[in-house]
């Protein structure tokens, strides 16, 4: 699910940033702090300027109620 939300995130001319916690020192506590704010699966877990959108659910139904592009606008994500 991961790749499907960094694929629609980049097809609105974006350029997340991804952490792959499986493939970083500290990755088992960024998920343990993950949970605590609320995600639950951890991954993926979207944060879209500075602030937690939630998980890939979260990110399709913004997407379905038109929010997602304004979300990355104003987030300064993309320009269009």
């Amino acid at each position: 699910m991961s790749h499907t939300i960094k694929t629609l995130i980049n097809g609105f001319g974006a350029n997340p940033t991804v952490y792959e916690l499986d493939e970083i020192q500290n990755g088992q506590q960024v998920e343990r702090e993950l949970q605590q704010m609320g995600c639950n699966p951890s991954v993926p877990a979207v944060f879209i300027g500075e602030r937690l959108v939630g998980g890939a659910n979260q990110v399709m139904s913004l997407q379905l109620r038109n929010q997602l592009v304004p979300l990355l606008k104003r987030a300064g994500a993309i320009w269009i």
